[in-house]
């Protein structure tokens, strides 16, 4: 499966096999995990064998079932995009090796002695991981093209890059799928991507992270350049 198949066929999965994931897919999880932690700043944790933090009741009022293996996103305050970037970097991954996976904000229980927040450092959410009792469904999407995306060119052309770009940004997983997002092209292929504050604000930046991903996966990191990257 190639990264472009995965950001295709990865849904959200919520109910999870009692199958361990095997340890080379864990020893290729662990070597991405310490590629972006090394590389954006962050301190993302695997955590493996561990059913607790979604075993209490806002665990099954998200229905969550099964889950044992989970990504503790963990950085410092006003790293949320690079948590998003990183993470979704992480998801792909997985879905390339043949597991689930799903982003929780809340309705998990945190285990603060399963994974190390150091000082400065704040758990912005976890991850569920593991092989998915289905591979769940694709939501209704809610936006189109014109509704995430702008041409601010002189000339008003829109690249095909550009557009593979937002159309794998609208397939990306955002907080209960608002997809508050915009996307600009401006003159010399510069792009800019915006967040929209409506609604569960406080992962507009991380839902900005992970659409900014898919983004460069569809478009081709080679044709654009990013402007105004946000920070939180």
């Amino acid at each position: 499966m190639t990264i472009q198949e995965a950001i295709q066929v990865r849904h959200s999965v919520r109910q999870y096999k009692d199958t361990a994931i095997e340890a080379e897919k864990i020893a290729q999880l662990q070597a991405l995990i310490d590629e972006c932690n090394r590389e954006a700043g962050v301190h993302i944790q695997l955590v493996t064998n561990e059913p607790n933090a979604f075993s209490g009741g806002l665990a099954k009022y998200g229905k969550f079932s099964g889950v044992s293996n989970y990504l503790a996103m963990i950085g410092k305050k006003g790293s949320a995009e690079a948590i998003g970037y990183c993470g979704e970097k992480i998801v792909l991954l997985a879905q390339m090796l043949g597991l689930n996976s799903c982003w929780v904000g809340l309705t998990f229980r945190k285990q603060p002695d399963k994974y190390e927040i150091r000082e400065g450092e704040v758990l912005n959410s976890v991850i569920a991981l593991g092989y998915g009792a289905t591979q769940g469904v694709q939501h209704p999407q809610k936006k189109s093209f014109d509704d995430v995306a702008k041409i601010a060119t002189t000339d008003g052309v829109c690249p095909e890059w550009f557009r593979a770009g937002v159309e794998a940004a609208l397939l990306a997983p955002t907080a209960v799928n608002q997809q508050k997002f915009l996307f600009v092209l401006h003159d010399n292929n510069r792009v800019e991507a915006k967040p929209n504050y409506l609604l569960i604000g406080s992962y507009v930046h991380t839902d900005l992270g992970i659409v900014k991903y898919h983004f460069e996966v569809a478009a081709g990191k080679e044709n654009f350049e990013w402007i105004n990257c946000s920070t939180d």
